[in-house]
C-alpha cells in the first residue's frame, strides 16, 4: 500500500507541477497579484497533490472493485427487469452525490437547484440503462452517439440560447470525480460477463453516454425555464497573510468533508445491500474496501478543498485582470497553454488513461492517450478565450467538432470511439469546472459580456476536443498498421516465402488490438 501511495504521489506532483509553474509565471509577468493570493494558490496546488494521490489509491482499493463487482453480480443474473431498474437507481443515486454539480446549479438562478440537479441525475440514469441495452443487443456505440447529438442538434434549434451552454457545461461538469471511476467499473463489469472478456469496445462508452443524457436533460428542461444572464462565483476573499490563508481552507474543509460523505454514503449503502444479497466478500477484501473508501472520502475532500478555496479564486483573478490588458489577446494562448495542463491534473483522467492501457492490453499507450488529450483540451481551452472576446456562438464549434468526431467513428478501430467520447467526459472534470470556467468568467465580467452566453461553454468545448484529437491518433495509428502490414507482404512475396506459420490467428483491425510499439518498429 505505501509502495502504491508512493507511486501515486509521484504522479500527482507530475501532474500538478506545471499549471503551478505556468500559473506564477503569467503572475510575474503580467499580474503582480497579492502575496497572500499566491500562498492561497501555492497551499491549494499542494493539497492538490495529496488529495490526488489518496483520491487515486482509493478509487483503486474501493470504487472501481466495488463497481466492477456489482455490475459483474447484475449481469449474471441474466435478467433485465432487475439490471434496469437498479442500473436506473445507481446512476441517479451517484449524480445527486456528485459534488461538482453543485457548483453548476449554483451559477444557473431561474432554476432550482433541485429541480436541475435531479434533472441532471434522471439523464444519466436512462443513459445507464442505455448501456445496458447496448451490451445486451449488441448495439455499436457510434451508432447510439450519432443518434444521441443529432437529438441534441436538433433541440439546440428549439432552446432558449442562454440555456444552450448551461446544457453542454452539465454533460461535463456531470462526470466528476465520484460519477467517472464508478460509472466506467460499472461498464467494464457488465461488458466482462456478457462477453466473457474485457479487450472489447464494449468495456468503454459508459462514460460518454454519461455526458449525453444530462445534455439532453437539461435541454428538455430548457424548453420550460428561462435563465437569467445574472451569474455570481463569489468573491474574492480579503486575506490577511498566512493566517487568513489557513482560516480560509480551514473554513471549506467541513462543508466540503461533509458533501464528500453524503456524496459516497448512497454507493456504500447499495454496496452494503449487494454484499449482503449477492457477493458475499471475504472479511479481507471487506476490509479493504473500508480502507480504499476512507482514502477515496478523505482525498476527495482535501482535493475539492484545494481546487475550489486555491484555484477558483486564482482563475477568475488571473482572467479578468488578463482582460482589462490593452493587448487582451494574449487570453487566447495563455489559454490554451493552461488547458494543456490542466488535463493533466484532472484525477479521473489518470484513472481512464490506466484502464484504457490495461482492457487493451497496450494497444492504447497511457503516453499516447495523455498527448492526444493534452492537445485536443489546450485547443479548446484557446477557443473558449477566444468565445469570451469576441461573442462567437457556441454552436459554431460545438456542431462541426462533433460532426468530425462522428464522421472519424467510421474510419478508426473500434475500441477508439467509445475511449475517445469517454475521455471528453474525464477531461472536463473539477478542475476544468472551477479553473478554466472562472478564468472565462473573469474575462467576461471585466469585458462585460453575458456571461451565460460567452462564459459558459467553456466546460463544453473541453468535452468536445478529446474525442477529436483520440480518434484521430486512433485514423493515424490504423493507417500505420496498414502500411506495416503492406511492406511484410511486399517482403515475402519478393522473397518468394511463404508466409510464417506463428500459430496465431490473422489480427483484424477492427476487431483486434495490436501493441502500437509493434507498429513502430
Amino acid at each position: 500500500m505505501i509502495k502504491n501511495l508512493r507511486k501515486k504521489l509521484k504522479e500527482s506532483i507530475f501532474a500538478v507541477l506545471p499549471i503551478t509553474i505556468i500559473v506564477l509565471i503569467i503572475n510575474f509577468a503580467f499580474l503582480r497579484l497579492e502575496w497572500s493570493l499566491i500562498i492561497l494558490f501555492l497551499s491549494g496546488a499542494f493539497l492538490l497533490i495529496i488529495g490526488m494521490s489518496l483520491f487515486a489509491l482509493g478509487s483503486d482499493m474501493a470504487m472501481i472493485p466495488m463497481g466492477e463487482s456489482m455490475s459483474a453480480k447484475l449481469s449474471e443474473t441474466n435478467k433485465l427487469w432487475i439490471i434496469i431498474p437498479v442500473f436506473f437507481l445507481m446512476g441517479f443515486i451517484i449524480t445527486i452525490a456528485e459534488p461538482d454539480l453543485q457548483v453548476l446549479a449554483d451559477q444557473v438562478y431561474a432554476v432550482p437547484n433541485t429541480v436541475l440537479i435531479v434533472s441532471i441525475a434522471v439523464g444519466v440514469g436512462t443513459v445507464l440503462v442505455l448501456f445496458v441495452m447496448k451490451i445486451f443487443f449488441k448495439i455499436k456505440m457510434k451508432y447510439i452517439l450519432l443518434f444521441s447529438y443529432a437529438l441534441i442538434f436538433i433541440l439546440s434549434i428549439f432552446v432558449n440560447k442562454d440555456f444552450l451552454a448551461v446544457a453542454f457545461d452539465s454533460g461535463g461538469v456531470a462526470t466528476g470525480p465520484i460519477i467517472v471511476p464508478f460509472a466506467m467499473a460499472l461498464g467494464i463489469g457488465l461488458a466482462t460477463v456478457r462477453s466473457g472478456k474485457t479487450s472489447n469496445e464494449d468495456s468503454f462508452g459508459m462514460v460518454a453516454l454519461c455526458v449525453v443524457g444530462p445534455v439532453l436533460a437539461i435541454m428538455i428542461l430548457g424548453l420550460f425555464y428561462n435563465p437569467q444572464s445574472h451569474v455570481d462565483m463569489g468573491f474574492v476573499p480579503e486575506i490577511d497573510g498566512f493566517s487568513g490563508v489557513v482560516k480560509e481552507y480551514l473554513k471549506a474543509f467541513p462543508t466540503y468533508f461533509m458533501q464528500v460523505g453524503i456524496a459516497l454514503l448512497p454507493i456504500l449503502l447499495c454496496f452494503v445491500v449487494f454484499q449482503i444479497v449477492l457477493l458475499k466478500f471475504p472479511k479481507v477484501s471487506i476490509i479493504r474496501i473500508i480502507i480504499g473508501v476512507i482514502y477515496t472520502h478523505l482525498g476527495l475532500t482535501i482535493f475539492l478543498t484545494g481546487v475550489n478555496v486555491g484555484f477558483l479564486t486564482a482563475g477568475k483573478l488571473i482572467g479578468g485582470m488578463l482582460a482589462a490588458k490593452s493587448y487582451n489577446w494574449i487570453l487566447v494562448p495563455i489559454g490554451m497553454v493552461i488547458g494543456a495542463v490542466v488535463v493533466l491534473a484532472e484525477p479521473t483522467v489518470h484513472i481512464l488513461t490506466n484502464q484504457v492501457e490495461e482492457i487493451t492490453g497496450g494497444a492504447l499507450s497511457r503516453k499516447a492517450m495523455i498527448v492526444a488529450l493534452t492537445v485536443g483540451v489546450a485547443f479548446s481551452v484557446g477557443i473558449s478565450m477566444l468565445r469570451v472576446l469576441t461573442g462567437i456562438s457556441l454552436l459554431y464549434f460545438l456542431i462541426p467538432g462533433y460532426a468530425l468526431a462522428l464522421t472519424l467513428s467510421f474510419f478508426v478501430p473500434p475500441i477508439f470511439t467509445p475511449v475517445a467520447f469517454d475521455s471528453g467526459g474525464v477531461a472536463s472534470g473539477p478542475i476544468s469546472v472551477t479553473f478554466v470556467l472562472p478564468l472565462a468568467v473573469g474575462a467576461s465580467l471585466a469585458l462585460g459580456g453575458d456571461i451565460l452566453r460567452d462564459a459558459f461553454g467553456a466546460v463544453a468545448l473541453t468535452t468536445m476536443a478529446p474525442p477529436v484529437t483520440v480518434q484521430l491518433f486512433g485514423l493515424v495509428y490504423k493507417l500505420k498498421l496498414a502500411k506495416v502490414s503492406l511492406r511484410q507482404e511486399e517482403k515475402e512475396y519478393t522473397q518468394g516465402a511463404e508466409p510464417m506459420d506463428t500459430g496465431k490467428e490473422p489480427v483484424d483491425i477492427d476487431t483486434e488490438y495490436v501493441d502500437i510499439d509493434v507498429v513502430e518498429e
